[in-house]
């Protein structure tokens, strides 16, 4: 059985790519090179505004080599090619992708791999798109190759090729009231101005299309899950900003940012920098996500007209307001509605044998569209049962579709977009009795989980502090997993936002208001996957100069998987406490036998 709910709306299961498609397409980008006069070119996961999800129009890495994960770059060579994943895409890179053709590295360390050197000849002219790399990555990728191959910017030759390519997206834009964004859009570009001039700078260019919708109170859906406008913004420091489209200026637009932005083709972009430039201005731009075609234009008239800063807005977004932080309240709750229903669904029909992981992401989004608030899922859900579920980032599709054996665990990781907010939630189910092993691997998760949920510590802490506080109970076992232990999350924007982490490489310090999700795991493969993920904010401690954590997500985790002997009595306290909390907000919102179920699933341990 697929699904006995209609087919999804937010997320398809069809198999995108198919290897079979490699071998022609890089022949044809290896005729664009040598058309060109490189010996290879370079093909990054990101757009020109660096999101994790990017519209069809830009999906040039997936077009190239089937793959179609989030994060990932190739190089393509006169006779070899390579595609470099981290460690989320072990299994599926090579499924995905031809690795007959198509080498596949799994890199460990941020940045590019001087392995690329050993794809084309040596001392060989390696092209790039400058639209699609920064000024870091350039520079990056200069030290480690040294003198073994030199890069060259170019157009991209990948557009070249691809002749159906779809057109950009052009969506329509909402202005947020003052009840959900807090603060009015004047005012934030005020504090950005006093910044500006704090650092004595004369305009900031924005490139990331999360700081630039949250700057200035839109929303819009070029973006698959991801609820923006595509645009690049300048902001000066006197005068009104500028948004920069590679879209139709459409009559909803224009009522949008009236009397606080004018609006510009992007195309114009490169020129109004270089005029910047020349007229002795100083504008502020983020290395880290700026393309380089728009340093260069700055850098070619005047090196010092670019003044290297982390986007501005990053922090300021980042730092919930009352307002946002309510949304995002809201938006849990009435997530915590539609996974009780389902939770409920899913533990009466799990064990008979005949769901399959699709029809679980089916039955889930079901229940979060019964709520008419709830407009697209906040990421693709990863729906794993048994050993897809030690898949970090699985995907599932009609060819991989697992039926969801009694006994399988099964990961479930779902978020939504809510008007309110962003969530993000995952939980590992049961479907029948789970083995001893199981058990302790998913209350060492739970412990961990719990560690940061009831953690006090001094303001100035940052994640790499407290990172290890959900590894310490997995590590006393010799096992841990290779994935940061949360990352931030944007109201009704983003679920991945910086630059608040959990991960040992994590640097940004807390701050009150701050929303971060809390997900350790432990991963056997081709066996099963544990995972537990509630979204966590920063709130102030009732002890001077420190700051706790406030649990957003509200939904049961199951203890039938639980070792009891193994939580302290300070861990169950947490437990039963949570589930009391979860019981009193979401029961009242459901119909009976939910509720019932609600009660029995929450019960203290």
């Amino acid at each position: 059985m697929t699904s006995m709910f209609s087919a999804p709306v937010f997320q398809s299961f069809d198999v995108e790519t198919t290897p079979k498609t490699v071998a022609p397409r890089l022949r044809a980008l290896r005729a664009a090179l040598a058309a060109a006069g490189v010996d290879g070119f370079l093909i990054p996961r990101a757009d020109a505004h660096r999101g994790e999800s990017v519209p069809d129009s830009e999906a040039r890495l997936a077009y190239v080599t089937s793959f179609t994960g989030s994060a990932g770059l190739a190089v393509v060579g006169p006779t070899k090619a390579a595609l470099f994943i981290d460690s989320r895409y072990t299994l599926q890179a090579p499924a995905e992708t031809d690795p007959r053709r198509v080498t596949v590295i799994e890199v460990a360390h941020p940045g590019p791999s001087p392995r690329i050197a050993e794809f084309l000849p040596k001392g060989g002219r390696l092209a790039y798109d400058p639209w699609l790399h920064t000024p870091s990555e350039i520079a990056d990728l200069t030290a480690r190759l040294g003198d073994r191959l030199t890069l060259v910017p170019t157009d991209n030759l990948v557009d070249r090729i691809w002749t159906d390519r779809p057109a950009p997206p052009t969506t329509p834009v909402e202005k947020l009231g003052h009840n959900r964004a807090g603060r009015d859009a004047l005012d934030k570009l005020a504090a950005l101005r006093a910044d500006l001039k704090a650092e004595g700078v004369d305009a900031a260019l924005l490139t990331v299309p999360e700081s630039i919708n949250w700057l200035f109170n839109i929303r819009a859906r070029d973006v698959p899950q991801v609820p923006v406008m595509l645009a690049f913004a300048l902001v000066p420091r006197t005068g009104m900003p500028t948004l920069y489209l590679n879209r139709a200026i459409t009559p909803d637009l224009r009522v949008a940012v009236e009397g606080v932005a004018k609006l510009a083709p992007a195309a114009r972009l490169p020129e109004t920098l270089r005029s910047l430039a020349e007229s002795g201005r100083r504008v502020l731009a983020d290395p880290a996500t700026a393309p380089m075609a728009l340093i260069d234009a700055l850098r070619s008239i005047r090196p010092s007209a670019v003044i290297e800063k982390r986007d501005p807005v990053l922090l300021p977004k980042s730092i919930k307001n009352e307002a946002e932080l309510a949304g995002m309240r809201e938006a849990h709750r009435l997530d915590g509605i539609a996974l009780a229903r389902f939770l409920c669904w899913f533990d009466a029909e799990a064990p008979k044998g005949q769901l399959d992981e699709i029809g679980a992401v089916a039955a889930l989004e079901h229940f979060r569209r019964l709520e008419s608030s709830c407009v697209d899922i906040s990421f693709e859900t990863i729906s794993g049962a048994g050993p897809n579920g030690a898949i970090v980032h699985y995907r599932v599709n009609r060819d991989t579709n697992r039926v969801i054996a009694p006994g399988d665990l099964l990961l479930l990781d779902s978020g939504a977009q809510y008007h309110a907010g962003t969530t993000d939630i995952t939980r590992t189910l049961a479907t029948g009795p789970a083995s001893d092993e199981e058990k302790d691997r998913f209350t060492r998760v739970l412990k961990g989980m719990i560690a940061i949920s009831m953690a006090r510590f001094p303001k100035g802490t940052h994640g790499g502090h407290v990172d290890i506080l959900a590894r310490q109970f997995l590590w006393a076992d010799g096992v841990t997993y290779n994935h940061g232990t949360g990352h931030g999350v944007g109201a009704y924007l983003s679920v991945h936002e910086g630059p608040i982490n959990i991960s040992p490489r994590s640097t940004t310090p807390f701050e009150a208001g701050m929303v971060v999700s809390n997900e350790p795991g432990y991963y056997k493969p081709g066996a099963y996957g544990i995972r537990i993920e509630n979204l966590i904010t920063v709130i102030p401690s009732q002890h001077a100069g420190y700051l706790e954590f406030e649990t957003l997500t509200l939904a049961p985790i199951d203890t039938r998987l639980v070792t009891l002997a193994l939580l302290t009595d300070a861990e169950r306290a947490w437990l039963n406490a949570y589930h009391a909390r979860v019981l009193a907000e979401i029961g009242p919102s459901v119909e009976p036998a939910v509720r019932d179920w609600l009660k029995r699933a929450t019960a203290a341990i």
